[in-house]
């Protein structure tokens, strides 16, 4: 039985995510227009949410959406908030700016490869989702595979790769902490562990850090990879 006040946990959580995304956009303006790219896309994804409802957890949202359709509008708030700060946290933290790259540059036969390194990621979770495993494990394959290729075909993103993924990783275990603390035992009670590997960081599953570091990893360098862009 899930206490009455968890009914909006997963909306003011979803909400909170927004808090950083709004200091963001007034702190770092020349970010702007990546962070609203970034977000645009990645609130599509709160739509893959009966994907994981209930094989992965099962939040109770908002008229009760989540259980009766597997859709539910904090999915959509939540992927908005991370898309537009995984995309821009790196360059925010390290003041770093993004310009076009050279005609040279774009012509180079590594970049043969771009759409497919794009492609990865989309390709692969399609490929591992029908493996026998929680469909958290494609998602995260999915992302890791798919900043593996950006790196590949864009090896000057390789460093931002790494560091925008550790750096995501801990900003999202900040505000599962925080999830923990406004809530004591929401995880235990609305993820499903038992289907899980069982390995805890404290009391949060080693998914959610990995699916952090994934966030942030391939949202960090793909506007770069994208839009013919390079970091200074």
């Amino acid at each position: 039985m899930m206490p009455d006040g968890d009914q909006y946990i997963w909306l003011i959580w979803a909400l909170a995510f927004l808090i950083p995304w709004v200091v963001l956009y007034a702190a770092v303006p020349e970010q702007r227009r990546l962070m609203v790219w970034s977000s645009s896309l990645t609130a599509l994804f709160g739509l893959t949410e009966p994907v994981f409802v209930p094989e992965y957890w099962n939040p109770p949202s908002l008229f009760d959406l989540a259980q009766r359709t597997g859709f539910d509008i904090e999915s959509l708030i939540f992927c908005f908030g991370i898309g537009g700060v995984g995309a821009v946290l790196y360059n925010a933290l390290t003041r770093k700016h993004l310009t076009p790259m050279s005609h040279d540059e774009r012509n180079s036969p590594r970049h043969r490869f771009h759409r497919v390194a794009l492609g990865t990621p989309f390709v692969a979770f399609v490929a591992l989702y029908f493996l026998p495993w929680n469909p958290i494990y494609p998602g995260i394959a999915a992302l890791l595979v798919g900043a593996l290729s950006c790196v590949l075909c864009r090896p000057d993103l390789a460093r931002k790769t790494l560091t925008g993924g550790v750096l995501f990783a801990v900003f999202y275990l900040f505000f599962l902490a925080a999830l923990e603390i406004l809530a004591p035992g929401y995880i235990q009670r609305v993820w499903n562990l038992p289907a899980l590997s069982g390995v805890m960081l404290g009391a949060f599953p080693i998914e959610e850090i990995a699916f952090g570091f994934g966030i942030g990893a391939y949202w960090s360098g793909v506007y770069e990879h994208l839009a013919w862009h390079r970091t200074h």
